[in-house]
């Protein structure tokens, strides 16, 4: 950048000498140069840094975000049981309710069924999808047991691998030995549907 400089300085002084008489002539080189030097001088400005700012570690906080949301409060709802809480006929409206309810008190709720549920509901076999898409629940929260296979283990084992409670009216005492956590208070939510209205005792937490 500094003999581009000279060379405008110098083109100047050039040009201010042709002015003079007798160095006409001098302006057929100082022009010229002039203008080259001012070519070469836009030519050597410097540029601003048009690529993408780059973030750097030390912008960043070293702690883990915060959670979008809270962790599920899962439920595990005993689903043959549950479907007869209305006057002891098995209804899939019962379990539905009882999900709903669940739902706006702020759980997460999975089901499972014994493997007659699609008989006893509606005259024939139905599986966790079909199950899902009565419930309005995502087919992984649905889970209907093989035939010949109690749902009351697979329950219980749902319900400690997620320390979650069971919706029923079951008392499971064959299966207390292996699950003792089912004599907690509050462990297993018990319900019903008494002259249309629906009650359930969630306020006993274990």
């Amino acid at each position: 950048m500094i003999a581009p400089l000279l060379l405008f300085l110098a083109s100047l002084a050039g040009i201010a000498m042709a002015l003079a008489p007798g160095w006409s002539d001098l302006i057929l080189i100082a022009l010229p140069c002039a203008l080259a030097s001012l070519f070469l001088l836009w030519r050597g400005r410097p540029k601003p840094d048009r690529r993408p700012a780059r973030a750097t570690t030390d912008r960043w906080p070293t702690q883990r975000p915060p959670a979008l949301s809270k962790l599920p409060n899962w439920v595990i709802v005993d689903g043959s049981n549950v479907m007869n809480w209305n006057d002891n006929v098995p209804r899939i409206e019962t379990v539905r309710a009882v999900l709903f309810h669940l739902i706006e008190k702020g759980f997460t709720p999975g089901i499972v069924f014994d493997a007659n549920v699609g008989y006893k509901i509606g005259g024939n076999y139905k599986h966790d999808l079909a199950l899902g898409r009565m419930l309005g629940l995502p087919q992984d929260r649905v889970m209907v047991v093989n035939k010949g296979t109690p749902a009351d283990p697979t329950i219980l084992a749902a319900a400690r691998d997620l320390n979650a409670r069971i919706v029923s009216n079951d008392r499971f005492r064959d299966w207390a030995d292996q699950h003792p956590e089912v004599n907690e208070p509050g462990r297993v939510i018990r319900g019903g549907i008494v002259n249309g209205e629906l009650w359930m005792d969630l306020d006993h937490k274990p």
